[in-house]
């Protein structure tokens, strides 16, 4: 099954540094019958890139928590074994639960099939929306657009050969 995990740059330095993604479990997101149901659509690609979508809100979210990290949206997509990811049937309305999986244990970074981040065009409304966050959550519609905003800018794609690159530990 393939998992989308938000992340930080960060995160993704410590993933990169100890060669795997999370403790377990953590949170992750993917194609389950509650983000079908959310989106409403049976197309594949469509559901991959919305539950993309939800990791990338993820990682806003993980953003606004650290506000020392740079503002930029990381998500890595891993494929795990199906029996080691699952979903929260009890999380009923809440907005953040389509697509929300939980992956049981560590996964090795060499099973990630890509990375998206931000462009550095990006950092000045990335900023805005984690800054938003709060007022959003709390129905602010106009705190809801900047929060939208974010999701203006598309994650580029790297290849996994360009982490170190990423965390800057590239030579």
């Amino acid at each position: 099954m393939r998992v989308y995990v938000p992340l930080t740059l960060p995160g993704l330095a410590e993933a990169y540094k100890t060669g795997e993604l999370g403790a377990g479990p953590f949170v992750a997101y993917a194609v389950t019958p509650g983000l079908r149901e959310w989106y409403v659509s049976d197309d594949s690609e469509e559901l991959e890139y919305a539950a993309l979508g939800r990791a990338a809100l993820a990682s806003l979210r993980l953003l606004a928590a650290e506000p020392e990290a740079p503002r930029r949206r990381v998500v890595v997509a891993v494929d795990v074994a199906d029996r080691a990811v699952s979903e929260d049937a009890d999380r009923g309305p809440d907005p953040a639960a389509p697509g929300e999986v939980r992956v049981a244990g560590a996964v090795p970074l060499g099973k990630a099939a890509s990375v998206h981040v931000d462009a550095a065009d990006a950092q000045a409304d990335v900023t805005a929306a984690a800054e938003a966050l709060p007022a959003a959550d709390a129905g602010d519609d106009g705190a809801q657009s900047v929060v939208d905003g974010a999701e203006d800018h598309e994650l580029l794609w790297f290849a996994t050969q360009e982490i170190a690159n990423l965390v800057g530990r590239g030579d």
